[in-house]
């Protein structure tokens, strides 16, 4: 299996559940996360997880990763009015690279247009008029869009991006090592 490589950038009021439990999946299935802290050294999440990280700068090689990963949580605010976030967002959505988002995270796909025509999903009360269709699971798949709909959605959310990056038949012997199976 070829190594593919993810990247999440953080800042203060990250989700921890979505950002660490999908990391920590991804890094289960030999998938290479690289953690940036947006602005400052130590962030700190929803709820208390509090990360010592080298921060995000230009000079970070983009096109060696597959993958960017969008956390939820309050850090969304914080993540939109980055221009050098959006530029990273836009990077990856204009190489054709793999974008997934969770919870909040999609909206910063909606607003950049990014949704439009496409199946998604999100935490229910940001869902705005994006121009595609909301799908009520916990995660869905759309071309180079994984989106995820909550904290609860996790597991599967991270399940998809392993599927998508590594492939189906490697997934399952991941799932398979944690007792997790489809029902």
């Amino acid at each position: 299996m070829e190594n593919k490589k993810v990247l999440l950038i953080i800042t203060d009021g990250f989700e921890d559940i979505e950002a660490l439990g999908t990391v920590a999946i991804l890094r289960r299935a030999k998938i290479e996360v690289d953690i940036f802290s947006l602005r400052k050294e130590n962030i700190a999440g929803s709820y208390g997880t509090n990360l010592t990280l080298p921060i995000f700068n230009n000079n970070i090689d983009l096109s060696k990763y597959d993958l960017l990963f969008i956390a939820g949580g309050k850090e969304y605010v914080e993540l939109e009015r980055s221009s050098t976030y959006i530029d990273v967002i836009k990077y990856f959505y204009n190489n054709d690279k793999y974008i997934a988002a969770i919870c909040a995270g999609p909206t910063l796909l909606g607003h950049l247009g990014y949704l439009k025509n496409k199946k998604y999903t999100c935490f229910k009360s940001m869902n705005e008029d994006f121009g595609g269709t909301y799908i009520d699971k916990y995660t869905v798949i759309d071309g180079k869009i994984i989106s995820g709909i909550s904290a609860a959605g996790v597991i599967d959310f991270a399940f998809n991006i392993v599927s998508t990056l590594t492939g189906k038949e490697y997934c399952e012997a991941v799932k398979n090592s944690i007792y997790y199976y489809d029902r």
